[in-house]
C-alpha cells in the first residue's frame, strides 16, 4: 500500500533546547501550517511545547 501526501511524517522538536525529538503524522488538509504539540521531554523533566520542524 503507496502512502500518499495528504499524511506525511514530521518531526517535532522540543524548543526547551534538549534536542529531543518526536516523529508522527499530520493531515495536511486540517493542519496546513507547522505543527505545535505541548509533550514530555525527558532531558527537561517537564512537559513543553514541540514545533515541527522541516
Amino acid at each position: 500500500m503507496a502512502r500518499n501526501t495528504t499524511r506525511p511524517v514530521v518531526t517535532l522538536k522540543s524548543t526547551a533546547g534538549t534536542g529531543v525529538t518526536y516523529v508522527t503524522r499530520k493531515n495536511r488538509l486540517n493542519d496546513p501550517d507547522r505543527l505545535v504539540l505541548r509533550k514530555y521531554d525527558p532531558v527537561a523533566g517537564e512537559h513543553v511545547p514541540f514545533r515541527e520542524v522541516r
